[in-house]
């Protein structure tokens, strides 16, 4: 299957979901979706195996909730899977969905007022159906902008994130192979570098080996957003490894690159222990399952941007805290 029809699909999927009133969205989804499709998505949705399961979990009470929700991407490439297992052509996007936040939603009180929730998604696509979809939303980061703390002041910056520096993360058109087999090779030898933390380097040397000296990293609500390689490991990469212990191997279900983009999911990537520390929490036992999506943009033979998103309801819940309940004094009936 070409990139460009597989791009295609989504594109015209979103545009329908955007357009859609509440009582047509079940029928978007099944419209785009083949009635087995699975949806991997951030707690407290997680699994679901039904499009309109999908649409009456998730999509219809968050259209009512950011009224006039609209797709705003920064990011939309396509490749072939590295991973033959999960093989095919999926498509990658990212942004944010905006909408004006008029309702409830998951105990969140509404603002009234215009409200960014962040997200990132994949999408395997077969014939003119969608299959496969992992899609991470930053729940936290909506939290935050309706005045809420979930969590413990963090180590990075808090905002609205931007898109790529260049500006060039819309890729509707085809870029020559070469490119995106050069950004899935950047992409592989940080992960070699970094996946296991046991280069033997100092942590700003291990990190100069595949990052830009200035790189930019957008990190979950909760951890925030860090610049330079130097600030990145003081406020980041440091303080997270120094947290955890028994980390498991990297795993990852999809891992795709076209152009200077690539990104890659897991479900989960890699489990670990807390130490204590982590977010402000205490030590504990128990292992963490970390589901994660990772957007970079690759600059020359370095990764030069690069965009998280980390389901915290989850680990969090793992490890006996609800987040969501413990914030919003409400207990979720979403699965």
């Amino acid at each position: 299957m070409s990139f460009q029809n597989a791009k295609k699909v989504v594109k015209t999927f979103y545009s329908a979901l955007d357009t859609a009133n509440i009582n047509e969205v079940s029928g978007v989804m099944d419209l785009f979706h083949e009635s087995d499709a699975r949806w991997r998505g951030y707690h407290p949705f997680n699994e679901i195996r039904d499009p309109d399961q999908v649409a009456e979990r998730f999509w219809v009470p968050l259209k009512s909730s950011l009224t006039s929700l609209q797709h705003r991407l920064d990011i939309f490439f396509a490749g072939d899977n590295v991973y033959p297992d999960t093989g095919g052509v999926w498509v990658a996007t990212m942004g944010h969905l905006i909408g004006l936040f008029d309702k409830p939603w998951l105990g969140i009180p509404p603002t009234g007022k215009m409200a960014f929730l962040r997200f990132s998604a994949f999408h395997r696509v077969e014939g003119d159906k969608i299959v496969d979809t992992a899609m991470y939303f930053d729940i936290p980061h909506l939290m935050m902008q309706a005045g809420l703390q979930p969590f413990p002041p963090q180590t990075g910056a808090h905002f609205v994130q931007p898109g790529p520096d260049s500006h060039n993360g819309l890729i509707f058109e085809d870029r020559p192979p070469h490119e995106g087999q050069e950004t899935l090779a950047a992409i592989d030898r940080m992960v070699k570098d970094l996946g296991q933390w046991n280069s033997g380097l100092p942590l700003e040397e291990e990190l100069a080996r595949t990052w830009h000296k200035d790189m930019l990293w957008w990190g979950p609500a909760g951890i925030g957003s860090t610049y330079t390689i130097e600030r990145y490991a003081k406020q980041h990469a440091g303080p997270f490894r120094g947290s955890f212990k028994e980390r498991s191997k990297t795993n990852h279900i999809c891992r795709i690159g076209e152009g200077q983009y690539g990104g890659f999911f897991g479900w989960p990537n890699f489990t670990a222990i807390p130490k204590g520390g982590f977010m402000g929490m205490p030590a504990s036992e128990r292992p963490g399952e970390f589901r994660v999506i990772d957007m970079y943009r690759r600059d020359g033979d370095k990764l030069k941007e690069n965009w998280v998103f980390i389901d915290l309801l989850h680990f969090w819940k793992q490890q006996g805290v609800d987040i969501l309940e413990r914030t919003t004094g409400i207990v979720s009936h979403a699965h």
